[in-house]
């Protein structure tokens, strides 16, 4: 399974680097090149041309949708990382450092008409379908992009409000990944269907493990902060959990180290004594017990594909390889 994934993502490698950018005006253009060779694990291509081909779909069918996707992924980052004001990308500085947030504005802009430009060239079947599903999941990205951004003045925010902001922030693009390489394959609806919600279901569980290993994982395994959900005051389904069940002391504990400004603390006690009520109220095992039933939702709708399960074995074994970051 791992060769097959390595193999498609070389095959995705090779085709972004054919795309013909023109070479002016340079400041539109070099940027796009850029962002698109920072590289990454590219996931959501990989999703479409293992969608498409579990239903026969040639490569001329589905690899324009492939980059479409990758390239919309990309615009989405660039726009993230000018909102979150990041300095580095894939350890690379960002557009908007390198060059400026007026060019990574409009650089991105041109990125979304690009991968407009490539699903409406794909020859497979369902186009119209396929375009509408693209064009709503980018809109929905954009709403989960809007309410991560309300999120962070917003103190009533709910677990089901986060369950539902990582849905279409993240989520969706795996679901609409995978129901646009199964549309362009002319799969049925109903086969559609459930893969679009294999892949939403898959991502939401991505995510909620992203969470817990924020704090959780074996850092020199993990390759991020350890606790750097906890120090940002990050609305993640651990925190949340943990403000709706806190009571007594570890309420007072946890809502004063949630009012202390950047800088008047050692950032590794705040991630001890709130990673302590974590393990006081139980919520890591809450987080697992979500993530777990969603995975198996998405498992669910998998098995009701109507395919064979060995040709059902590349998307499940890819879904299990998801999953199975260490913590």
């Amino acid at each position: 399974m791992i060769n097959s994934v390595t193999a498609l993502q070389a095959e995705v490698e090779s085709a972004l680097s054919n795309l013909g950018f023109p070479e002016q005006p340079a400041r539109l253009y070099e940027p796009v090149r850029y962002m698109l060779n920072l590289g990454g694990k590219r996931m959501r291509p990989v999703l479409v041309l293992m969608a498409g081909r579990m239903f026969g779909a040639s490569e001329r069918e589905i690899m324009p949708s492939a980059l479409a996707v990758e390239v919309f992924h990309n615009f989405t980052l660039l726009h993230d990382d000018i909102m979150d004001n990041a300095p580095i990308r894939r350890g690379k500085p960002t557009v908007h450092v390198k060059w400026s947030a007026d060019v990574a504005t409009l650089s991105g802009d041109a990125m979304f008409v690009k991968s407009v430009q490539l699903l409406m060239s794909c020859q497979g079947k369902n186009k119209s379908s396929a375009v509408e599903l693209f064009l709503q999941t980018a809109l929905e990205v954009c709403e989960g992009q809007q309410l991560d951004m309300d999120f962070q003045s917003d103190t009533s925010v709910s677990i089901d409000d986060y369950l539902n902001m990582i849905r279409l922030k993240t989520a969706v693009l795996l679901g609409g990944s995978l129901g646009v390489g199964a549309l362009l394959a002319g799969a049925a609806d109903e086969a559609v269907d459930h893969l679009y919600r294999f892949g939403v279901n898959l991502g939401i569980a991505f995510q909620l493990q992203d969470d817990i290993l924020d704090v959780y994982a074996d850092q020199s395994k993990f390759g991020k902060q350890a606790g750097g959900d906890i120090i940002a005051n990050k609305k993640t389904f651990l925190l949340l959990t943990a403000l709706a069940c806190a009571v007594g002391d570890d309420k007072k504990q946890l809502e004063y180290w949630l009012s202390l400004e950047t800088g008047s603390y050692t950032p590794s006690d705040k991630v001890s004594a709130i990673t302590d009520i974590y393990s006081r109220l139980g919520v890591r095992e809450k987080a697992e017990a979500k993530m777990n039933e969603l995975y198996a939702l998405a498992l669910s709708d998998l098995e009701a594909v109507s395919l064979s399960p060995e040709d059902k074995k590349p998307m499940k074994e890819l879904a299990s390889l998801l999953m199975s970051r260490e913590s």
